[in-house]
């Protein structure tokens, strides 16, 4: 979503200044044209040189800088976002009460770009109410924030907010801003993802090689595109999307309970968990012994989560369902979405090298009612979700 847009990141001096060196990078990295004005204090910190050369471009320090008179008023107004990170106490105070009196405040003063503050400070300060203060002056104001966080502080441990937030996450509520006006903002959307366990007794499971990391993705890049999120997911090691609710189950029953629940006020639903398909007719109260001998175990199927909940569907909302399969693919996808009464299904082939489980990448086609097919050739999977939302962005619009 980077690629074209045009960031303008100020950066005011605090310690914090090293990790907007990662910021730029990874906006730049992803295909933005990065712009960077520092003030007099964060190059104390962080020289302009760094940023020239993670950007690419030229670096503002003052408004006096030769070659670039009325570049400050340029950078407020043409860009489709700033960042400032880290926003000092210091800066917040002189942002809130009008003053233009280096370069970075100047620009903020004539700013018409959504704008994004990242505030980074020592604990008490924050806590300050004069500090507290400028944040409601400036969130009146229509400026949004992202962070700070309890954590680590130049001068040690906090467990009160002060810290900067980490670069990935600044660059998720940059996201989410830029996309206020998509077909996503706003909406419900409830994502499933990785695997589920049937317990054959206290110990040993029925599971599958699921990671879930097709669902996590989907989530992550829904919240971006301003929805809210939830994320029923089975057992995995992956960490939570920021920004997502997230509710976690163990079994296919306890999957269908929470996708139920969820479901009534749901715009969007997309099953891209595995369910196990089958369960033992019984758990063993305790383990059995390999002692014993061999084990027969009786399965019986588990519930189709899609076709158990399909009364509690809300009326106009996109279903989209998956279905990994090992051979005739799409014919088997097109069967299950008139089965389950599906607006899209996504289909691959877990035979195919890079677009089964347990990978970063995958294949697939979407198919939807009506007819419509969409291939999605072999890329990461977050490019996958983002192919996947196209289309699900495109049905929310007719």
């Amino acid at each position: 979503m980077w690629a074209h847009r045009h960031v303008v990141v100020g950066v005011s001096g605090g310690i914090a200044c090293y990790k907007s060196c990662h910021l730029v990078r990874r906006l730049s990295e992803a295909g933005a044209t990065v712009d960077v004005v520092m003030t007099e204090g964060a190059a104390e910190f962080v020289r302009p040189l760094t940023f020239e050369a993670l950007s690419g471009r030229p670096v503002l320090t003052s408004l006096w800088q030769p070659g670039s008179a009325l570049q400050h008023i340029r950078l407020a107004q043409r860009p489709d976002l700033l960042v400032v990170a880290p926003a000092t106490a210091h800066l917040l105070a002189r942002v809130a009460q009008g003053l233009g009196d280096d370069i970075l405040t100047t620009l903020l003063l004539a700013r018409t770009a959504p704008t994004l503050l990242a505030p980074a400070m020592n604990d008490e300060m924050y806590a300050n109410p004069a500090t507290q203060d400028n944040l409601r002056i400036l969130g009146e104001r229509g400026l949004a924030f992202v962070g700070p966080e309890a954590g680590a502080l130049a001068e040690g441990p906090s467990e009160r907010p002060g810290r900067m937030s980490e670069p990935e996450v600044i660059l998720a509520h940059a996201a989410r801003l830029l996309n206020r006006g998509t077909a996503l903002a706003g909406r419900r959307v409830v994502v499933t993802a990785g695997p589920t366990r049937e317990p054959l007794d206290p110990v040993r499971v029925i599971t599958n090689r699921s990671s879930g990391k097709m669902g996590y993705r989907l989530a992550e890049a829904a919240w971006e595109r301003g929805a809210e999120v939830t994320l029923i997911s089975g057992p995995t090691s992956l960490a939570a999307p920021h920004g997502v609710t997230i509710a976690r189950v163990e079994t296919t029953a306890e999957m269908e309970a929470a996708v139920r629940a969820a479901l009534p006020g749901a715009d969007v639903l997309i099953m891209a968990a595995a369910p196990a398909d089958y369960r033992p007719e019984s758990d063993a109260g305790t383990k059995r012994p390999r002692a014993e001998g061999a084990l027969k175990v009786t399965l019986t199927a588990t519930t189709d989560i899609l076709e158990a909940t399909r009364p509690t569907r809300k009326p106009g909302a996109v279903m989209v369902g998956f279905a990994l399969e090992t051979g005739e693919a799409e014919p088997k996808g097109r069967a299950k979405l008139e089965r389950k009464q599906l607006d899209m299904i996504v289909v691959n082939d877990a035979l195919e090298p890079g677009a089964g489980f347990e990978v970063d990448t995958n294949r697939v086609v979407i198919l939807e009612r009506g007819g419509g097919r969409h291939e999605v050739p072999l890329a990461d999977k977050r490019l996958v979700a983002e192919a996947i939302l196209d289309r699900v962005e495109a049905r929310l619009g007719r």
